[in-house]
């Protein structure tokens, strides 16, 4: 492992998608770090005082200095750490197109795959799945555009929109067994479908992925608990 060591520690919660981001970009790049569990029902002094702002993981400190935002964490590491190759590719225009579909993934798929699992009715759960099918089948298309025929969207290696896709997979496959849905459809998106395999199967990768089968019983943790809130407040 390169760089990093004990001048490198990561705030973060093992079932989150944005804290999965940065222990993605850190374990493909091949950068030792300390990691340390937050509880985000009980944060730590250390990680209310590293992000003041949003109070938040993933927050990686390096030198004794706090970075926030998985966004923003991730082109620290590299552009800061060295490690193995480059996230972001060297051309400026491809670069900005990376950090647009790093953002699409935020701002859509995310926040429509937040709406689907977790919406207050069944009418939010149906119009997130819309949007999230909407989403996915815009990311087929960049995909399409961005691999140039390789297996992931910064070509024949993974990259940064990859790191930033992949933080959800786990999450993607937790929800396929709790609701019984194909987001990454081999029929309807078969080159998300493919990169998801191929990602998957990369042992920088699984190192780094948390359990699947671990997921969806935090899930159904979290929807009971919601569950007996929402009874409670009709009552």
């Amino acid at each position: 492992m390169a760089g990093g060591g004990d001048d490198l520690k990561l705030l973060a919660m093992w079932a989150s998608p944005v804290a999965l981001r940065v222990r993605l970009a850190l374990s493909i790049k091949g950068i030792s770090y300390e990691y340390v569990e937050q509880d985000l029902r009980n944060k730590s002094d250390l990680l209310l005082q590293s992000n003041p702002v949003h109070k938040k993981v993933p927050v990686l400190i390096h030198g004794g200095k706090p970075i926030c935002e998985s966004l923003v964490i991730v082109q620290y590491i590299d552009e800061v750490l060295s490690g193995a190759g480059p996230l972001l590719p060297t051309d400026p225009y491809e670069r900005a197109v990376a950090r647009f579909w790093a953002a699409f993934i935020d701002d859509k798929l995310m926040k429509a795959n937040y709406q689907a699992s977790w919406g207050k009715t069944e009418e939010d759960k149906s119009e997130g799945m819309k949007l999230m099918s909407e989403a996915v089948e815009t990311l087929e298309g960049a995909l399409r555009d961005c691999c140039k025929g390789k297996s992931f969207f910064g070509g024949a290696n993974p990259g940064y929109v990859d790191v930033v896709l992949g933080g959800i997979l786990p999450w993607v496959r937790a929800m396929e067994a709790l609701l019984g849905i194909k987001t990454f459809d081999p029929v309807t998106t078969p080159l998300l479908a493919a990169w998801a395999d191929s990602f998957d199967a990369l042992d920088t990768v699984e190192a780094a992925m948390p359990d699947v089968g671990r997921l969806v019983e935090f899930a159904m943790n979290l929807q009971s608990a919601a569950a007996a809130e929402a009874a409670t407040a009709a009552n």
